[in-house]
């Protein structure tokens, strides 16, 4: 089994525990954000906190899962798992993602760091290039949950 590998970071205005409570509610948010790519995210088991089974619906209406291995509220970092789900997931066996969201001492602001493994089923079939393509609708999508806390500076 291939595994390929990806980091990213992207700098914000926003505080690191806003951000950080805005993930952490983004079963809530994402949907509210981002409601060309996100349709409902529910917990099919759990409340939240570590082993919780999260299960989010695309508009399109394809369905993925994963796990929350880790939150630390004190780094503020969280560590998910997606374990199943679509097309996306036919080529992998997982993909674990580590962010952690740093304060700025600059800005009152922070950086959103990723750390994203991918474990392949054919090394073929997922490349670097997919995971640069995983990127940037990770960035997509930390761009609306930004723009949502600046827009709403109260949320969270």
């Amino acid at each position: 089994m291939a595994v390929v590998t990806s980091e990213l970071e992207i700098p914000s205005s926003v505080s690191a525990s806003k951000l950080f409570k805005a993930f952490l509610d983004f079963r809530n948010l994402a949907p509210k954000v981002e409601p060309e790519s996100f349709k409902a995210i529910e917990f099919i088991k759990g409340d939240g906190g570590i082993g919780t089974v999260q299960q989010t619906t695309f508009v399109d209406g394809s369905k993925s899962k994963l796990t929350i291995d880790a939150i630390d509220h004190n780094n503020f970092s969280l560590g998910t798992t997606i374990f199943e789900g679509g097309e996306w997931m036919d080529n992998l066996e997982s993909a674990t993602y580590h962010a952690k969201f740093v304060p700025s001492a600059a800005n009152d602001g922070s950086t959103y760091k990723v750390s994203s493994v991918y474990k392949c089923k054919d090394p073929a079939k997922f490349t670097e290039e997919n995971a640069k393509f995983a990127d940037e609708y990770t960035k997509k999508t930390f761009k609306a949950i930004e723009a949502y806390i600046i827009a709403n500076p109260n949320a969270y």
